[in-house]
């Protein structure tokens, strides 16, 4: 039987990354994105809907993260589904995770004002795994 886990979001960050780092050494950021939705109802009105999703994301990756993201700021996720259960004073807890494979930092690296900017070359380093999609030919799939 095929199966297939797979998860495309773009979102806002909902607080700053928390990076944590493994007791082998290995660096882990965690986030939490809110991805909006726009509906209309039967009866024509217009309603917003918010998902509110906890994001997990390791290595190079996931230290980037923690350097260059903040609250607020969209983000483009690729990655799959993780349930976790666990139980804590004795009682039962569960999550749903994202775990990411690849975050695509979108938007202004700054709030205008703030003071801190980000060098361009600081951008393209969180960048250079990625293909970029304007050197994609006609015929070829897009890398997400």
């Amino acid at each position: 039987m095929a199966s297939l886990n797979k998860i495309f979001m773009i979102g806002n960050l909902t607080r700053d990354p928390e990076l944590r780092y493994v007791p082998s050494g290995a660096p882990v950021a965690t986030f939490g994105l809110a991805v909006n939705r726009t509906f209309v109802t039967q009866h024509g009105d217009k309603k917003d809907e918010v998902c509110f999703v906890r994001v997990v994301v390791f290595g190079k990756q996931a230290e980037s993260c923690s350097q260059y993201l903040t609250k607020g700021r969209p983000v483009f996720i690729e990655g799959r589904l993780q349930y976790r259960a666990w139980e804590q004073d004795g009682q039962k807890r569960s999550t749903l995770d994202i775990i990411a494979d690849r975050v695509q930092f979108l938007g202004s690296p700054v709030k205008p004002g703030s003071g801190s900017e980000e060098t361009p070359d600081a951008q393209k380093e969180t960048f250079a795994e990625e293909a970029p999609v304007d050197n994609i030919k006609p015929g070829e799939e897009a890398p997400f």
